[in-house]
């Protein structure tokens, strides 16, 4: 056993040295963990409300945007389609929207804020798939409509509303999300005046 003095300096020093090693060593694998708890921000953006320009959007023409991974399509209706939505009651399955598929705001005849524009999550109701907009030949589903929205899948038919026709699959009408106009040219979805998503 060694009688050399003890250099009580020279353990404080050691002692406080590896306590601030571990330290940063316990931080370096702390953060990179606890982050990896927060959302991507891929995921953020997923969710998160989307703008979309209607500036350039003509009478029977469809924009499609991605929200929360889903397609959203915005339509503008020409008039005369909008004054029919109104005379095809007695083929839907659920004419009035009594089904939550919409917020309160777009419980009304035509399924939106504006008449002229058409907000809606383009998912079929039955299993999932995507209906195809037909803005001239949709008459070929539904004698005397002329516009409307067609699932090749399965065969379900939606209205310029997106309201269900009757004798098809599909047991809802298509949804329409929480949206609003920040001006006459452009739409926030996923969010409306309230501020809930």
């Amino acid at each position: 056993m060694s009688n050399a003095p003890l250099n009580n300096g020279r353990r404080r020093f050691l002692t406080a040295t590896t306590a601030v090693v571990g330290g940063l060593g316990a931080a370096a694998v702390a953060v990179p963990f606890i982050k990896s708890w927060n959302p991507s921000a891929k995921a953020k953006a997923a969710g998160a409300p989307v703008e979309v320009d209607i500036s350039k959007l003509e009478e029977g023409q469809m924009v499609r945007v991605e929200w929360r991974g889903k397609p959203v399509w915005v339509v503008r209706r020409a008039q005369s389609v909008v004054d029919k939505l109104k005379d095809l009651d007695g083929q839907l399955r659920d004419p009035a929207s009594g089904e939550p598929q919409q917020p309160e705001y777009a419980q009304n005849a035509y399924r939106s804020i504006k008449p002229e524009y058409f907000v809606a999550v383009g998912i079929c109701t039955h299993l999932g798939c995507s209906p195809t907009y037909l803005p001239d030949t949709f008459g070929e589903q539904v004698q005397g409509v002329k516009s409307g929205f067609f699932c090749p899948c399965h065969g379900s038919k939606f209205d310029m509303a997106g309201r269900v026709f009757q004798g098809v699959p599909a047991p809802t009408n298509l949804m329409v999300p929480k949206h609003m106009y920040v001006t006459d040219s452009r739409i926030i979805v996923g969010v409306d005046e309230g501020g809930e998503a």
